[in-house]
């Protein structure tokens, strides 16, 4: 029996599904309260920039379709493994523990403040971490099956929330403050960074291509849908917020969903909001250490990482990258525990890392059009090398402007810059002494989607190519 194929509506689904998280609403509420309703321009930039990565991504799909590393084996087959190893260990697996970490913090607060107990609110973080790293160690993917539901929950909530702020039909007092908080136009392009966290993840709904119906059309098309539901209600809830939480407050808030549902309703949209970003914070948890252990896993079958990656429990989970990747995740959540300053920095540098990993896809798609020109792609962005281009162009910009504060712009590059060194020169010796393959040469296509056969490492292996 033939199984059915996904339409237009799951890709969608999956996209906002995947965007979406606590974090987001950080970015939001520090983003609206700087420069106010205005800051929804910031958010309509950032959005068609992300628009070009996903066409980006979508090519690169269509060229190499159902590999299972996804970006890693695009750039190994055009600039080699050192770019390959940085731009997955940096922009995927260090952006995605740190994101996680931060997204582990603001539930503790949330926690803390709907559950008044005396205790630190890192508690709740410990807590929360060895039920999702032991439940992954069991193999019990225990949010599997209502991950969706959390997702519709949370966006759900935001959307009538910003709409109930919108028409002021909340229980609270409605504030009275001017709308835009910016003096120039150029303050409001600077913030599309921080808009930009909106926005990534959409193209992780690419791996479920081969089970969408009409992929060529539907993929590429549903993320970018996607993304424009997003935009919309994101856009709602800045205007919901503008009627009943005031900028300062909101910008300077480490759980912005939490002030605004207190101020909206009181203690029950306070308890609301909790509920619905606790659930959705400890699914994005469990997907993190989950899948973050596997790619783990995959980077270190390919031979990019310690074989320590690979190595299974009796259940066939990769329990060391579990482990590892678990315990970076509370570093990261104590790090920034309860400080709004420090969950907006360490997001700040995730979107530095994940903003490269994006213009790398740029640049692999340039190179193989150079490559490859005649090779069969079901899907080619529009327009030539313009709107790669353009994605480059435009998110360089928002990494040279990270961040409005030049002190705190100066930090972010400094840990970015010092961790890429750090990863380059281990990439270097690792590919050089371990891989055995030329650094910067890149892979043939035909030799990277071999590499998805498990024939490939064992005959490397028998060889002592290892």
């Amino acid at each position: 029996m033939e199984e059915k194929k996904l339409g237009l509506g799951s890709v969608i689904s999956t996209s906002v599904g995947l965007v979406i998280a606590t974090s987001c609403l950080v970015s939001l509420g520090q983003g609206a309260g700087e420069v106010g309703i205005v800051f929804i321009g910031a958010m309509v930039v950032a959005c068609l920039l992300n628009m070009t990565t996903i066409g980006s991504l979508s090519e690169l799909n269509a060229l190499m379709p159902n590999i299972t590393g996804g970006l890693a084996q695009y750039t190994l087959a055009c600039m080699g493994p050192v770019p390959t190893i940085v731009s997955m260990v940096g922009g995927y697996l260090i952006c995605n523990i740190l994101s996680a970490g931060v997204e582990a913090s603001i539930f503790a607060y949330a926690m803390s403040e709907v559950i008044p107990l005396p205790i630190p609110s890192i508690v709740y973080t410990v807590v929360m971490m060895i039920v999702v790293m032991a439940t992954n160690l069991i193999g019990v993917d225990m949010f599997a099956k209502v991950q969706d539901l959390v997702a519709f929950l949370l966006v759900g909530s935001m959307v009538l929330m910003g709409l109930i702020g919108i028409f002021k039909l909340g229980t609270g007092t409605v504030v009275s403050q001017p709308a835009n908080m910016a003096s120039s136009p150029s303050e409001v392009i600077s913030m599309t960074a921080v808009a930009f966290w909106l926005f990534i993840g959409a193209e992780f709904a690419i791996p479920i291509s081969g089970q969408v119906k009409n992929a060529k059309k539907n993929v590429p098309l549903g993320m970018a849908l996607g993304l424009i539901v997003i935009l919309i209600m994101q856009a709602i809830m800045v205007l919901g917020f503008y009627h009943y939480t005031p900028w300062d407050e909101l910008a300077n808030s480490a759980a912005p969903h939490m002030l605004y549902g207190e101020l909206l309703l009181g203690k029950a949209g306070k308890i609301w909001m909790a509920f619905v970003a606790a659930l959705a914070v400890i699914s994005t948890q469990n997907s993190g250490v989950n899948g973050l252990a596997y790619i783990g896993q995959g980077m270190a079958k390919m031979n990019m990482l310690p074989q320590i990656f690979a190595k299974t429990n009796k259940r066939g989970v990769p329990y060391i990258g579990v482990i590892l990747i678990s315990v970076s995740m509370f570093i990261f959540a104590y790090i920034s525990d309860g400080s709004s300053d420090m969950i907006e920095f360490l997001i700040l540098v995730g979107s530095v890392f994940w903003m490269i990993t994006y213009i790398f896809a740029h640049v692999d798609v340039l190179i193989l059009r150079k490559k490859l020109p005649r090779a069969p792609r079901s899907f080619k962005v529009p327009c030539g090398p313009l709107f790669p281009l353009i994605g480059i162009i435009g998110t360089s910009y928002m990494i040279f402007y990270i961040s409005t504060d030049p002190h705190e712009r100066l930090m972010i590059w400094l840990i970015t810059g010092v961790t890429l060194i750090v990863l380059g020169i281990y990439a270097f010796f690792w590919t050089k002494y371990k891989m055995k393959m030329p650094v910067f040469k890149a892979v043939p296509i035909e030799k990277v989607m071999a590499m998805d056969n498990e024939m490939y490492y064992k005959l490397r292996k028998k060889r002592g190519i290892w």
